[in-house]
């Protein structure tokens, strides 16, 4: 890719080379993102379009003053709208659980820096947290995978910080009972 600077100036500028040139390159990644929210493919690229079409259209709003860092930065506040693009459309459909397959080549790495035991680990935990109740599963991949604290959770979903705690504890025993009885079924 470019000079991340370039690209990003271009993007404030509303420049399409460049707001193309994100695109193609974080598309992928953004698809995972959603995924942890929206299980079924066809909605989670509508969710996905639509999280780029509100980046773009507040790219000004990107600011980061640690030079080093600006793609992991950039990453950071992609991650960020399209998980809010997400359970805004979750929160739209009521926290209805999404069904569908995801395509094998959504689980591939473009740089290649996945191995394929860490691919399959990942989509095993992707499937499991796929099986937990809606209000679980949102409230597990915020704080767990992305990383949010219960006080933010609870804002975002509109629900109190003891649900947040509780959901999050809930879907943690739903996980192990999953894991243990995979682990007995292999045995």
């Amino acid at each position: 890719m470019e000079d991340i600077d370039h690209i990003i100036e271009g993007c404030k500028k509303g420049e399409h080379k460049y707001q193309r040139m994100i695109y193609e390159h974080f598309y992928g990644y953004a698809l995972k993102t959603v995924f942890r929210y929206i299980y079924r493919y066809e909605k989670a690229v509508d969710v996905v379009n639509d999280g780029f079409v509100k980046l773009f259209s507040h790219f000004a709003q990107f600011k980061c003053a640690d030079a080093v860092h600006v793609e992991r930065m950039l990453m950071g506040w992609i991650r960020r709208i399209m998980i809010n693009t997400a359970i805004d459309e979750l929160r739209k459909n009521n926290l209805i659980p999404e069904i569908g397959g995801i395509p094998d080549h959504v689980w591939e790495v473009a740089d290649g820096s996945q191995h394929s035991d860490q691919r399959v680990i990942y989509k095993e935990l992707v499937t499991h947290v796929k099986e937990l109740p809606p209000a679980y599963r949102a409230v597990f991949n915020l704080f767990v995978i992305d990383g949010y604290s219960h006080y933010e959770i609870a804002d975002m979903l509109g629900i109190s910080v003891g649900t947040s705690k509780s959901n999050l504890s809930r879907a943690r025993l739903l996980l192990q009972k999953f894991l243990k009885k995979n682990e007995q079924i292999e045995a």
